[in-house]
């Protein structure tokens, strides 16, 4: 799998929803795979969600809000996944859907490996990680950094 590393300017990261949707829309103009955008916070989904709805009408980025019921999430995953992923070709969750081939896109402290466990066949064909430029998401970086590497993944990075 290949990890792709984004360490965030200054400014960057104080326009981070726009730097996501700017992301977001290069990875869709060149692949023609489905992005998942991973983040674990509720709060931080809707925003996003509002930011890419509210894109010009030239460079709109169609997506889909996943639910995650936890009371019956193995089942509701499955069918939540496959209904979005006809639906748009990027989806906004705070969980990996079953046999997910597509790119992600990790705004957590976790490494993807973590979402992929419980998804059971998911096998994502690039992750793209996005480091802020504070200690906290530094450390956070070198940790998922070590992990991978770890499991020989193809790494690269780029400060942006």
């Amino acid at each position: 799998m290949q990890i792709s590393f984004y360490v965030l300017s200054e400014s960057k990261a104080q326009d981070l929803l726009g730097f996501i949707c700017q992301l977001t829309q290069t990875a869709l103009n060149k692949s023609n795979q489905s992005l998942l955008i991973l983040a674990e916070e509720d709060v931080l989904l809707g925003t996003l969600d509002e930011a890419l709805w509210a894109r010009d009408a030239s460079s709109f980025i169609p997506h889909q809000r996943l639910n995650n019921d936890s009371s019956t999430a193995t089942d509701n995953t499955a069918d939540t996944a496959d209904t979005a992923t006809k639906l748009a070709p990027v989806l906004l969750s705070s969980y990996m859907p079953i046999d997910f081939d597509g790119i992600v896109l990790n705004i957590t402290p976790r490494p993807v490996n973590d979402f992929m466990a419980a998804a059971g066949s998911a096998n994502p064909t690039r992750v793209l990680e996005l480091i802020k430029p504070d200690a906290k998401s530094m450390q956070e970086g070198r940790n998922k950094y070590k992990h991978y590497q770890q499991l020989e993944y193809q790494l690269t990075h780029f400060k942006v």
